[in-house]
């Protein structure tokens, strides 16, 4: 069935049928935007300062959830994902961390930061086994 005839809802729901792939949709767009707005903020120098000075004060300052807090906190990046975190937003917080951005997204992984890199210097995972969840290929 094509998306043009498809229920926009039933198409937007196949993107959740993808293995380790949370597709950034205008609903995740809604939900993260506090986290993405605080994630922005650490663009400038001072607001990084800030932040690294006292992670848990500067996090007052924004409208987000406790259970946002407690992911920015424990650095849980897919879980921040999950919240609707964009992960080129979250990329100011791996460079505030002083993290790669390949080295941030390992962490996102069952791999080391090497297993990683080699990973991904042969061509990236496998289609194999991580095209579908329901769907087992």
């Amino acid at each position: 069935m094509s998306a043009a005839t498809q229920n926009i809802h039933e198409y937007l729901a196949e993107f959740e049928d993808i293995p380790g792939t949370r597709v950034y949709t205008a609903a995740r767009a809604r939900k993260g935007y506090w986290i993405n707005q605080f994630a922005m903020s650490l663009m400038k120098a001072d607001n990084r300062e800030r932040f690294k000075a006292d992670e848990k004060a500067y996090m007052d300052e924004w409208k987000l959830s406790d259970e946002a807090k407690e992911a920015l906190l424990a650095r849980d990046y897919n879980r921040l994902l999950d919240l609707g975190g964009n992960v080129y937003f979250l990329s100011k917080l791996f460079s505030t961390d002083g993290l790669s951005f390949a080295e941030a997204v390992s962490t996102m992984t069952d791999m080391t930061f090497p297993e990683y890199r080699e990973m991904m210097n042969k061509g990236g995972r496998s289609p194999q086994g991580n095209r579908s969840i329901k769907g087992g290929y």
